[in-house]
């Protein structure tokens, strides 16, 4: 049986750091202040698909 999220215990996580450009370098999010953070977490986050000629 391979172990997904939803019953692997919490001792057995590991808590993944979010990276994010910001004023032209990448920074951890949990280094932003609170109002930054606040930001990041309204932001929209969308994906282009390729041009079709």
């Amino acid at each position: 049986m391979n172990p997904t999220i939803e019953n692997l215990p919490t001792e057995q996580r590991q808590r993944c750091e979010v990276w994010t450009r910001v004023m032209g370098y990448h920074r951890p999010v949990s280094q932003f202040n609170r109002g930054k953070q606040s930001e990041h977490r309204e932001r929209r986050h969308f994906s282009e698909r390729a041009a079709s000629f």
